[in-house]
């Protein structure tokens, strides 16, 4: 980075402003970023602000198996308590078409091939991901999560990330969780007061 020098005379000799001419330059790039965020967030699908199962496009990205493997996967990052899980109300689905709409061709290719990791952990340990207890099921998701390897680390951020996006704006959560509304602070223009 360059920076320039703006130097001025005072009482006690000469002073560089460079610390000035810093703080404008840190400025421009968080107003560019803020630009870029903002940016994002308009080009984000309005499907995917709120959504139901059945409102959502059935893609091809995935195959049976590995849609499969997903929709297990998510169960196990939400899973069923009182509240649905993400496996049940869909959010895997949500992610297949979240992937499919809003990344590119190579981030597409590292989602299939952290899947295909997953599925490879487990043989490891003599069975599919389906058949793993529960407990080691989560053990599997939090050694990638600790894993060396950007690759495996970047691919469970992603679909963690993803699905607590779909599971939180889903119709169930947004309906009797969070008790959505469409138009929130309504004005009662004639209300009696009680005194």
């Amino acid at each position: 980075m360059t920076y320039f020098y703006d130097s001025r005379v005072t009482e006690n000799g000469i002073e560089l402003t460079e610390s000035i001419l810093r703080k404008n330059m840190e400025r421009r790039s968080a107003l560019k970023n803020i630009a870029l965020a903002a940016g994002a967030m308009i080009s984000l699908p309005t499907w995917a602000q709120s959504w139901k199962q059945s409102e959502l496009q059935a893609t091809n990205y995935l195959s049976v198996e590995a849609s499969q493997l997903l929709k297990e996967v998510v169960e196990v990052i939400i899973p069923k308590t009182d509240t649905p899980g993400a496996g049940e109300l869909g959010v895997a689905d949500f992610v297949q078409l979240m992937i499919v709409d809003c990344y590119d061709q190579p981030t597409q290719d590292r989602f299939k091939m952290g899947l295909e990791r997953i599925q490879a952990l487990a043989k490891a340990q003599g069975t599919s991901f389906s058949k793993l207890p529960q407990p080691e099921k989560l053990q599997l998701l939090k050694g990638l999560e600790k894993s060396e390897n950007s690759e495996e680390k970047s691919f469970l951020n992603l679909l963690k990330n993803l699905t607590i996006q779909g599971y939180m704006s889903s119709e169930y959560v947004m309906t009797n969780l969070t008790h959505y509304e469409m138009v929130p602070a309504r004005y009662h223009g004639c209300v009696p007061v009680k005194g």
